[in-house]
């Protein structure tokens, strides 16, 4: 009986242990269409067709970017199809290109890219930069975005 019960609770503490398969292929799955979805926003940031990248966004998402100030900034689609027009106009050749894309859980993709451009008095340059996407129900509801802005 002893030896039993000894046996049942190594099995029960191995058992918990162990990872829960359906909650590994939800992750899987999230993930690859997380992926997607962020390909696919950086698709249309390389095409400047800042509607349908704007769209990609929740109606109104929170954004931490160097460019917007310090702390967490709601954005419209109006204001993110505004802000990166503007954008367009300073750098017409603005192009982002990924590095590599990182998830993290079923709900975050951590994207390490590299925006280049000519700048008004035609200098170009490469500027490392690193965003933490949230995304909910198939739309991006935060972007974190992270890069040195100062000036050399």
């Amino acid at each position: 009986m002893k030896n039993t019960l000894i046996v049942a609770i190594f099995f029960l503490a191995f058992a918990a242990c162990q990872p829960n398969e359906t909650s590994q292929r939800t992750t899987v799955a999230a993930n690859a269409t997380n992926e997607s979805l962020v390909k696919q926003y950086f698709d249309y940031f390389n095409k400047h067709d800042w509607q349908q990248m704007a769209a990609m966004y929740s109606d109104t998402a929170e954004f931490k970017d160097p460019s917007l100030g310090e702390g967490i900034v709601k954005q419209t689609h109006e204001q993110i199809v505004k802000k990166y027009g503007e954008l367009q106009q300073m750098i017409p050749d603005v192009r982002d290109s990924v590095v590599t894309i990182y998830p993290s859980g079923d709900k975050h993709m951590i994207v390490e890219f590299i925006s280049t451009g000519t700048t008004p008095d035609k200098s170009k340059f490469a500027l490392p930069i690193c965003t933490i996407f949230t995304i909910e129900n198939g739309r991006i509801t935060q972007d974190f975005t992270y890069y040195d802005n100062f000036s050399e």
